[in-house]
């Protein structure tokens, strides 16, 4: 075969360019729709739109030919605009981004992923970035997920005017005893600014739709208020409405026949105003309902340190410290970190020893003993020793950073749920668009008179006027949200509901959900000759002097112990109020009657002198009965056995067993030796929760399967997993956070709705991935924002109960749009027929809006 015959490879792609928009003015799920059919017919462009953050996400990729190069920015922009929406570029990111595009970073500047000049390190351009919003002093009710900040401001303050001026409107239409002269020009001058500006965003988003020939529940709202609006004014002005002297009385029927031909014209302002006022207040409801959608993201942003310690070396050798801005840091830089600092970004320890409280990002309460050579995460916490760190992954790269990519990443992915109202109108709006039309043909066909026609075509309109429809979720969830918020459930949304109905399985992360969060003391095994008091004792006198959370735990169970004998050896009246302090202030102060010598140390108490610790291995001191003389103290050492041998130390067989026996049961353990000898082993764990097991049991009560998920070792998960009757096959121990996004995928993968309950950041991907994300309010702010569910007290039971009220709310929001739609059905032919006036139309579209909220009410009397 000849080479020009042969096949030519293919180009490979270009590497993926990553563009995020802000999309101003969808209100429902036919305007993601049209926004993603206009991004995707963009060359190479794959879209995902975000209904809740007002936002869109498009993949561009190319082939590797002379080609074009991907879109431009521009061209993102101009299908937006096609679909009718106005967007900006909030982020791109790629090998062919364009140049001076604004891009947002997580926690740094623009250029926070780049290198100084001779570094040598380059921006990681596989990273997509977060767009976080940034607009400056919003007020409190602003949508700060949304490109328009003040949308909820704007909202409340056409609700407040429309309101004020429909009440009036509404007594004088409807009380004919209120009816002085020029009562219809006074109800005209009070109800066009609610028709007109306060109804505004209806009549726009008609608009918008109606130029790319769709409909939306706003269409059927926009019309009925300009056909009212529109009759009612002609009616004044032409019709002979506007006579002084002129009053009308609500009628069950339409007047007919001679009669209806001397009377005047009807007025419709009251239907306007009234439709206007409830809708605004059922948008406004719902806005304040999503309007915090992307708070995970902020709240990352609040996680990170914000300056750094950068250390410079001049050509002499000496360095030099200096507060900069994180996103100043560049790869191999050196930063220091001290105690109670949190580390900058993501480096390796060059110089010094410490314990680093990573709970933030990994969600575990073990600190982690860090030393040279040893890696570090940004954002993490150094609890004791001088740090000296090189980064080696800064801006973008960063874990943290990548959390919050999943996070984002899951919520844009998410299945986005319409609205069932909007489901409704795409069918409903245009059948009542044609029978308000055929309507007014068919009565006029007849020999009929225009009045007559319209008004029964208006008649049409007016009732079909989704008000109920439109109260249908926003009343319930508001009711069942309010409900939840007494009981400690938060539920975020209507999208919520629906996820509790589905789900299946139930994915508990196990610290800080299933378990406490914190370190205990669950035993000491004493070495024969030595009482476990003595062991705890001792342990506890030496470890008070440390800032190491194990260290804080032996001590606090070392100061329990002693009040409590304190109390039982002095039988005093105050012997219960002492056994109930946990605090180590209490020990040094001793039990009442003990006094103190001059230096304020209780005389008889263990004093420890010359203490020292040693980074990530041990802690020892010369332990003393305080003031008892001279000579009498005992060093003692506590620390892991390999430590203890370096001093000297010989531990037991039956010692090295225990804390061999403790860690493989997934225990922490540190031993406790004095008199060059080991002496005992404490053994520390985090603790399940008492109520724990209980809600495990509610849950498969629930028909969910509960599954335990867990970065710790497969030990402590499969002890927890026992104690609160989780099967050993459903635990999944010993992963990082991405892991856990990829168990719930998998899950997910195998036909499982899955729930995801968590309290960690290393959790928030997980909880925004999951079809339900219940976030415990003891956790972080990232976990609680990315979750659908927060359950304030803490409490695993709450999982239960929250799904039990979520699942009522839906079933009451269904039972609302049942009637609201069924109220339509039955009144829209008596409309057509002529036998409903439009004033008592627009009373009873009222009517089957105060049956709406009464039925949401019975939410209160959830139990």
């Amino acid at each position: 075969m000849s080479s020009d015959t042969q096949q030519q490879p293919v180009a490979p792609p270009h590497p993926v360019v990553t563009v995020d928009l802000a999309v101003e003015g969808m209100t429902c799920a036919s305007c993601v729709a049209r926004v993603e059919k206009r991004l995707n017919q963009v060359p190479g462009a794959t879209a995902t739109v975000n209904l809740a953050l007002e936002s869109a996400h498009v993949e561009l990729t190319v082939p590797d030919d002379a080609g074009p190069g991907p879109a431009a920015d521009d061209d993102l922009l101009a299908a937006v605009r096609r679909a009718g929406y106005e967007a900006r570029v909030t982020a791109r990111r790629g090998d062919a981004a364009t140049p001076g595009a604004p891009v947002a970073v997580l926690g740094a500047p623009a250029d926070a992923g780049s290198s100084r000049p001779g570094t040598g390190a380059t921006p990681s351009d596989d990273a997509s970035p977060i767009p976080v919003p940034r607009h400056g002093d919003a007020d409190d009710d602003a949508d700060l997920t949304a490109p328009t900040p003040d949308r909820g401001a704007d909202l409340r303050r056409r609700l407040r005017v429309a309101a004020v001026l429909t009440v009036p409107v509404l007594l004088l239409s409807m009380v004919p005893a209120l009816q002085v002269d020029g009562w219809q020009w006074v109800v005209a001058a009070l109800a066009l600014p609610v028709a007109t500006w306060a109804a505004w965003p209806f009549h726009r988003a008609a608009a918008r739709a109606a130029r790319h020939g769709a409909s939306t529940m706003d269409t059927l709202v926009s019309i009925g208020i300009v056909a009212a609006t529109a009759w009612s004014l002609w009616a004044l002005v032409l019709g002979g409405s506007g006579r002084i002297g002129v009053t009308m009385e609500p009628t069950l029927w339409p007047r007919a026949g001679a009669h209806a031909a001397m009377a005047v014209p009807e007025l419709y302002f009251e239907v306007a105003a009234v439709v206007t006022t409830f809708l605004l207040a059922g948008r406004y409801a719902e806005h304040r309902s999503r309007r915090r959608a992307g708070d995970a993201l902020r709240a990352l942003l609040d996680l990170g340190a914000k300056d750094a310690t950068l250390l410079t070396t001049d050509a002499s050798g000496r360095r030099t410290e200096r507060q900069v801005p994180v996103g100043d840091l560049a790869v191999g830089d050196l930063f220091v970190v001290r105690p109670g600092e949190k580390v900058a970004t993501d480096g390796v320890v060059v110089e010094g020893r410490s314990a680093v409280d990573a709970s933030l990002v990994t969600g575990e309460p073990v600190p982690v003993d860090v030393a040279p050579g040893s890696p570090v995460t940004g954002a993490t916490l150094s609890t004791s020793g001088h740090l000296v760190v090189r980064a080696t992954r800064v801006g973008e790269a960063t874990m943290l950073a990548q959390i919050g990519r999943l996070v984002s990443a899951a919520q844009t992915g998410k299945a986005q749920v319409q609205r069932l109202a909007d489901r409704i109108s795409a069918v409903f709006v245009p059948v009542v668009l044609v029978l308000a039309l055929g309507t007014l043909v068919a009565w006029l066909a007849t020999g009929s008179g225009a009045q007559p026609a319209f008004t029964a075509a208006v008649a049409v309109l007016i009732i079909a006027c989704p008000c109920a429809l439109g109260l249908a979720t926003p009343t319930a969830l508001l009711v069942g949200t309010g409900r939840g918020a007494q009981l400690g459930v938060l539920i975020k949304g209507p999208e919520v509901l629906e996820g509790t109905r589905r789900v299946d399985t139930v994915v508990l992360d196990k610290t800080g959900t299933v378990t406490e969060g914190r370190m205990e003391v669950v035993d000491v095994v004493a070495a024969r000759g030595t009482t476990r008091d003595e062991v705890l004792r001792l342990a506890g006198a030496v470890e008070g002097l440390s800032e190491h959370p194990i260290a804080r735990a032996i001590a606090a169970a070392a100061a329990v112990r002693a009040i409590a004998a304190e109390a039982v050896a002095h039988a005093s009246p105050d012997g219960p109020a002492l056994a109930a302090t946990t605090g180590a202030d209490s020990v040094a102060a001793g039990a009442d009657g003990v006094s103190a010598g001059a230096d304020g140390v209780a005389i008889g108490s263990d004093q420890v002198l010359d203490f020292r610790t040693d980074a990530g291995s041990g802690v020892s001191g010369v332990v003393r009965t305080a003031h008892a003389g001279l000579g009498l103290g005992t060093r003692v050492l506590v620390g892991r056995p390999g430590w203890l041998e370096g001093q000297g130390v010989v531990t037991s067989p039956d010692l090295r067993e225990a804390f061999r026996a403790a860690e493989a049961q997934g225990g922490t353990a540190v031993v406790a030796a004095w008199n060059g000898s080991a002496r005992g082993v404490v053994v520390l764990r985090d603790p399940v929760k008492a109520t724990s097991a209980q809600a495990v049991a509610e849950l498969r009560a629930l028909g969910l399967r509960p599954v335990l998920l867990t970065g710790d070792n497969a030990g402590a998960a499969h002890r927890a997993a026992d104690a609160v009757g989780i099967a050993p096959d459903d635990v999944v121990a010993q992963v990082l956070p991405a892991d856990k996004v990829a168990v719930v995928q998998r899950l997910q993968a195998g036909g499982a709705r899955v729930a995801m309950v968590g309290d960690g950041v290393n959790d928030a991907a997980a909880l925004a991935a999951a079809d339900l994300g219940l976030a415990m309010g003891t956790g972080t702010d990232v976990a609680i924002e990315a979750a659908d569910l927060t359950l304030v007290r803490g409490d695993l039971r709450s999982a239960g109960q929250a799904i039990r009220l979520s699942r009522a709310t839906l079933r009451i929001i269904r039972q609302n749009l049942f009637w609201a739609f069924a109220y339509n059905v039955a009144a829209l032919p008596l409309a057509a027929l002529g036998l409903l006036n439009p004033m008592i139309a627009g009373a009873a579209m009222a009517a089957s809006s105060v049956i709406v909220v009464g039925n949401s009410l019975r939410l209160r009397r959830f139990a």
